[in-house]
């Protein structure tokens, strides 16, 4: 276990860290009820979060809006903590959006193609990182799909397949189905020295795993707040380098993306010089309140913390998991590429069986790319994922087909 942080296990009381700051695990209600290793597809909320919406409910139940300045003071300081969380430059360069999606078609939508041009993606990203790509094809955009799994270098892969006419290269920086990490300053130092716009759909790392959007040359970056964020759906963070904000033609207009949205009265207006040229229509609100409550908690424990934890656990399950007879990881343990997934099949039984076998033991996962694949967060350091081992070595003696 990494030496930055003192975790007992279940029967601990609070998760501390280095500086002395603690996280009691009853802001975790979900570790009473079963191994929840899924965060990969949703997280359950942090008691913080819970605390925070039913407060801003009731606030609002009594006095409406009343409160809204400290509504607005809450939103600067969510994107001030999103920016601290990716090493943005400013809270400028951080737009709120609806979700990935949205920040992938800002940028699908808003570059200036020419026919000719082509994209490149790895093969087998999440339909998000394809399908606003694949429909520039109309265009004239050739999207090129470059196989990543079979090569011992998946960045040098990508790289081979960019020429003169490559605008836009696009990765999801942890892979969804196995959890292959790229390495993002080699792409990202290559895609500056070519002249390479370079985006990277950060969903399966922000929230597990640090980064550093100006060390890696990240021109944008989208992450929903559902899954290690640790916050509700509908509600993600989309950053905008300042040097390319304004090549992006926006294709969404509305009050919110304006210089003063709240001059209603004016007749001349101009997109805002901030990201939130990107935000068309009314906030979030209930979502950034949430979102700002599970942020300020990753922040207290420590995103060096955090990776430390989530890292530590997918090494243990890694090392269990061949350790047991019967089950195959999808993807050998690479200590330069983990992640908080670790997928697996179980050989010689049927996936779907086993998968309803792990359900029945209250281990919540999922099945992605004929595998299961098990997600457990931070605050799961030490026994739960002890717990979840002994299930599966069981299980792999107990079923039979």
């Amino acid at each position: 276990m990494s030496q930055c942080v003192h975790y007992i296990g279940m029967n601990s009381t609070t998760i501390a860290s280095p500086s002395g700051q603690a996280v009691p695990h009853e802001e975790f209600p979900v570790l009473k009820h079963g191994l929840y290793a899924n965060h990969a597809a949703i997280s359950p909320w942090p008691r913080v979060a819970s605390r925070a919406v039913a407060a801003f409910a009731e606030e609002n139940c009594r006095n409406g809006s009343a409160a809204y300045k400290h509504w607005l003071q809450r939103e600067s300081q969510l994107r001030q903590r999103l920016a601290g969380l990716l090493n943005a430059g400013s809270a400028d360069d951080i737009a709120l959006l609806k979700n990935t999606t949205e920040g992938i078609c800002t940028v699908a939508n808003g570059v200036d193609w020419r026919s000719g041009d082509n994209v490149v993606i790895p093969r087998d990203e999440f339909p998000s990182n394809r399908l606003p790509w694949l429909a520039l094809q109309s265009r004239g955009v050739e999207v090129r799909e470059v196989d990543i799994r079979s090569v011992d270098e998946p960045e040098q892969a990508l790289l081979a397949h960019m020429d003169g006419r490559t605008r836009l290269l696009s990765v999801s920086s942890v892979q969804w189905v196995d959890g292959l990490r790229l390495h993002l300053e080699t792409l990202g130092q290559a895609c500056r020295e070519k002249g390479i716009l370079f985006f990277v759909d950060a969903i399966q790392h922000l929230g597990a795993l640090q980064i550093d959007v100006e060390a890696c040359g990240i021109d944008f970056l989208a992450a929903d707040g559902h899954k290690w964020l640790l916050a509700p759906e509908g509600i993600a963070v989309f950053y905008c380098r300042p040097g390319v904000r304004e090549q992006l033609r926006l294709y969404q207009h509305g009050w919110h993306m304006v210089d003063e949205p709240y001059q209603f009265d004016r007749q001349q207006w101009q997109p805002s010089t901030t990201a939130m040229r990107f935000e068309a229509g009314s906030p979030n609100t209930l979502g950034q309140v949430a979102f700002h409550a599970s942020v300020g908690l990753l922040q207290q424990v420590g995103m060096a913390n955090v990776e430390a934890l989530v890292t530590d656990n997918s090494r243990a399950l890694s090392a269990g998991i061949e350790a047991i007879s019967g089950l195959e990881l999808v993807r050998p343990f690479d200590p330069g590429r983990v992640s908080g997934i670790v997928s697996f099949k179980p050989l010689k039984r049927d996936l779907s069986r086993f998968y309803q076998a792990l359900t029945d033991r209250q281990l919540s996962c999922t099945i992605r790319g004929g595998a299961i694949r098990l997600s457990p967060h931070f605050y799961q350091t030490g026994e739960p994922v002890a717990q979840m081992l002994n299930i599966l070595e069981d299980l792999s003696f107990d079923i039979s087909d």
